[in-house]
């Protein structure tokens, strides 16, 4: 009798992606001024066919950010315990992302959280983080109730 294959993980280059921010993140928890990357990831050059459409398409979307974003509490911004905190929402909602089934989509809103967050941090803008922590929740919380409706679905069936 053969056995049904499941689905993996790709390993594909989303979970690269998603691994190195992980990295980050964590060196942000601990404090460190400078980020560490292993040697041979620091000059990783994403390209492709595709590459100059999407960075088109990436900086129109931040330009349009940029006209609505203004520093809002960016003393916020000044403090050690600030980057901590960056840090933990950034690993939360990348481990949400890294986490979703393969192939589902569900990793989108996670990942946007971040940029979001991201953006709203190098904008000094915490009206925008605060907007990248409710997309990225909002995302983990749907990979966390679809991922609990599967896992009651296959306790029915077996």
């Amino acid at each position: 009798m053969a056995v049904p294959a499941l689905p993996l993980p790709t390993g594909g280059v989303t979970h690269v992606l998603e691994v190195v921010t992980m990295l980050v993140a964590l060196q942000l928890v601990v404090g460190r001024r400078r980020i560490w990357l292993p040697a041979r990831w620091q000059n990783l050059q994403l390209a492709g066919p595709s590459r100059e459409k999407l960075l088109t398409v990436l900086l129109r979307r931040i330009r349009w950010l940029e006209r609505y974003s203004r520093p809002r509490a960016s003393w916020l911004f000044d403090h050690v315990a600030t980057a901590s905190v960056f840090g933990l929402l950034v690993f939360g909602l990348t481990l949400g992302a890294f986490l979703a089934p393969p192939f589902s989509g569900l990793d989108t809103l996670p990942s946007l959280g971040v940029v979001v967050l991201g953006l709203g941090v190098l904008m000094r803008d915490a009206v925008l983080a605060l907007i990248g922590v409710a997309i990225g929740a909002v995302g983990v919380a749907t990979v966390l109730a679809l991922g609990s409706l599967a896992v009651k679905a296959a306790e029915h069936v077996i």
